[in-house]
């Protein structure tokens, strides 16, 4: 009992995480259809770039803040420069963004070397708290997952009820009205581009800190970002935190109690939901 209760908490953790990397993608992806591959390169990045900040400050709230506003300018100078050019080109985006993301790697590799980083979390959010039947539990994951809620929902107001947030969602339906209407589209999306790139080096520094910084955990958290965001349906946000939530207690569940084939559970539940509904649980039919 107390196993299945700690792998259902370390899947609940472990989905919050997915969901913070993958609230920046399907803002990207999902909602505008703009093919970011190299998504894990700035959760990686923006993990590094935090961590240096950290180091030097010692503080981790400005690590924290050094790898979501450090992302937020990178995505507005990907948007500007790459995306905004090859509007509809989705074949174009997939390229260019893995290029982007092999040269990032190999950057970080030269940079920060192959060795294995992990933030200190503050005094505060140190140690375990006893909880029933669990006993005891990292304080820090238990924030993470707050977290991961109150962002979620800050996001979903965002979206649904801000002057900013509709017209983000009018011009995904129709690029070409809401600009005859005298709205900016390109400083609107140049604006979400940044906002779900911040939210990928915010992603970096909190995970980071819940498991740890390696080369390779850019791909991991991108494959992740695509699975989420497909189950899920792309464009909801709270289909993203289902999504989550669903990959995440599949690949706890299934580390826990079939190592050999855990991995195999997050690609049958992405199978089941393409073949039941291809758009995803709260996607829109095409």
């Amino acid at each position: 009992m107390r196993l299945f209760l700690l792998t259902i908490m370390n899947g609940l953790t472990l989905a919050a995480l997915y969901f913070l990397v993958a609230s920046g993608f399907t803002l990207v992806f999902g909602l505008m259809r703009n093919v970011n591959l190299a998504h894990g390169s700035l959760y990686l990045l923006g993990a590094y770039i935090g961590y240096d900040a950290a180091d030097a400050t010692g503080s981790w709230f400005l690590g924290v803040a050094a790898g979501f506003l450090s992302m937020a300018v990178v995505g507005l100078l990907l948007q500007i420069g790459v995306f905004r050019h090859m509007v509809g080109q989705d074949l174009r985006q997939t390229l260019v963004t893995i290029g982007i993301s092999i040269v990032l790697a190999d950057l970080m590799l030269a940079i920060w070397g192959g060795k294995t980083y992990q933030f200190d979390p503050p005094d505060w959010l140190y140690g375990a708290i006893r909880l029933p039947l669990v006993r005891a539990y990292p304080i820090y994951r238990l924030a993470l997952l707050g977290a991961s809620i109150v962002i979620g929902i800050a996001l979903w107001l965002f979206l649904n009820r801000t002057r900013i947030g509709m017209m983000i969602r009018a011009g995904v339906d129709d690029r070409a009205m809401l600009s005859a209407s005298g709205v900016n589209t390109q400083r609107i999306f140049a604006i979400t581009f940044a906002l779900g790139a911040g939210l990928a080096g915010f992603a970096g520094v909190v995970g980071g800190t819940a498991l740890s910084i390696a080369p390779g955990e850019d791909v991991r958290y991108l494959l992740a970002s695509l699975v989420v965001v497909i189950v899920g349906g792309m464009g909801s946000v709270t289909g993203a935190a289902i999504g989550a939530l669903l990959i995440g207690l599949a690949e706890q569940v299934g580390l826990a109690y079939s190592p050999t084939y855990g991995v195999v559970y997050t690609f049958l539940i992405m199978v089941a939901v393409l073949a039941i509904r291809p758009q995803g649980i709260l996607g829109r039919p095409a």
